[in-house]
């Protein structure tokens, strides 16, 4: 099938590029003229294991196009997916302007042919028939510009709102992952209420939806659950929230833990292997934090305050989450007491591990906060010590290696849970410091390796 993708951020560029993969012609559009020109040399503008490769090969067979120009990539594709950012306003509220120019400009592209328009960006609930009414305009926009230039009373298309359908397709990518999720997802979520256009979503996730290209092709098919708009925006918001939600409620766990004398790791073992609880998101810690659940369920919190209802237990989520990444500076001070003139030193920046995404991380508060209580930072992380987001930070110092950071330091502390951290030569590492201290802000490390490398280490209710 003919596919457009546009907005090349981790959404975009992961589902265009896996898309060509599995045979589809694919052309990305984007309006940042640099970051085209990286990708049709094959370079990925985003750190995401697996994504070069695929780019590459797309490359070479033709499969995939990447282009500034967006009516040559509405006149290419029967499936047009709006991948663009919707960042969050300081009100909590998604920003959709970006969703809004996409749409308007499509709307001006459309002239003939069926066209199946496709919110994989994450919006508010009711933005499918709001994107629906944008097109239209964009198409009344585009008829009136047509009459002003001489073209009488011809109408561009005979009939707008026939000519095209929204279909709500909800990502659940993991950055550092969303190769493998795209090609091994749980579900496939699609909100239409036309069948034409929900036919032409299930032809072109077939090969997904058949494991043609999963890791274990022996599992059952993946299931495809099939609802109106509206419901489907709201499963993407309800995931992201209920995953949120059980994390910031293991840190709850873990804060009572450390003071009544339990190990939050045992805990979440006995808790996990209860089949209605499950084991994943029970991972103690800093909190979350990235581009996803922060906004995300800021945005549910809005949608239920525009429509007379207060999210209680989403705002406790979110209260216990900001509270969660200071529980680090508490620990510092219990162990160094006073923090001004002492120097500490991050392991990790990125707010998880196999990515180079900044947003939202937890390492920025830790600096923040490290900083006005007077102490020296230094950080070290895999990705950000040998790239261009250095020159961004600001209060803090990051070195090239893991000795660098840790000479001279009265602490380290583990931010990002990078897996090249378990095997760091820790012994060394302690003979460089001030003071041999090491808080595991993801109880991460092994305990007994660290202490017998002569480190006091400290964990989150562990």
């Amino acid at each position: 099938m003919k596919v457009c993708v546009i907005g090349t951020g981790y959404v975009g560029l992961v589902t265009g590029a896996c898309l060509a993969h599995i045979g589809h012609h694919v052309i990305c559009v984007d309006n940042n003229e640099e970051k085209v020109k990286l990708m049709q040399q094959g370079q990925s503008p985003i750190h995401e294991p697996g994504l070069p490769d695929i780019l590459q090969s797309c490359i070479q067979t033709g499969r995939i196009e990447f282009t500034t120009d967006l009516g040559a990539g509405v006149s290419h594709g029967e499936i047009l997916f709006i991948a663009v950012g919707t960042p969050a306003l300081p009100t909590g509220e998604s920003d959709t302007r970006y969703v809004e120019a996409v749409a308007r400009g499509i709307g001006n592209h459309l002239n003939g042919g069926y066209k199946v328009i496709v919110n994989k960006s994450t919006v508010p609930i009711g933005s499918g028939d709001w994107v629906r009414m944008i097109v239209l305009d964009g198409m009344a926009e585009k008829q009136q510009q047509w009459v002003s230039a001489g073209g009488g009373g011809t109408t561009l298309t005979s009939d707008p709102e026939e000519s095209f359908d929204v279909v709500s397709n909800p990502e659940f990518l993991r950055e550092g992952s969303a190769v493998f999720d795209t090609f091994n997802p749980d579900r496939i979520v699609l909100g239409s209420n036309s069948q034409r256009a929900i036919a032409m979503m299930q032809d072109l996730y077939a090969p997904i939806v058949s494991r043609e290209y999963a890791e274990n092709k022996s599992l059952a098919t993946v299931p495809v659950v099939m609802s109106d708009l509206n419901s489907a925006e709201m499963v993407k918001y309800a995931s992201n929230a209920f995953l949120a939600t059980k994390i910031s409620f293991i840190n709850e766990v873990a804060n009572i833990c450390d003071r009544v004398g339990a190990d939050v790791l045992e805990v979440a073992r006995g808790i996990g292997l209860d089949s209605r609880i499950g084991g994943k998101f029970l991972q103690a810690g800093l909190g979350w934090g990235g581009s996803c659940f922060p906004k995300d369920v800021s945005a549910l919190i809005h949608t239920a305050e525009d429509y007379g209802y207060d999210s209680e237990l989403l705002k406790a989520a979110v209260n216990v989450n900001q509270r969660q990444r200071v529980m680090v500076i508490e620990k510092l001070q219990q162990t160094l007491k006073i923090l001004k003139g002492k120097t500490i030193g991050l392991l990790g920046l990125t707010f998880k591990p196999d990515t180079d995404d900044m947003r939202d991380a937890p390492s920025l508060v830790l600096i923040e906060q490290l900083h006005r209580l007077g102490a020296k930072v230094k950080a070290y992380d895999p990705i950000v010590s040998q790239s261009g987001l250095r020159d961004g930070l600001s209060n803090v110092l990051v070195e090239t290696d893991p000795e660098r950071l840790a000479d001279g330091c009265d602490a380290l502390v583990l931010v990002t849970d990078w897996q090249q951290f378990r095997t760091l030569n820790y012994e060394t590492m302690g003979k460089l410091m001030t003071h041999s201290v090491l808080i595991d802000g993801r109880n991460f490390l092994d305990r007994d390796v660290l202490e017998q490398a002569g480190f006091h280490y400290v964990g989150i209710g562990h």
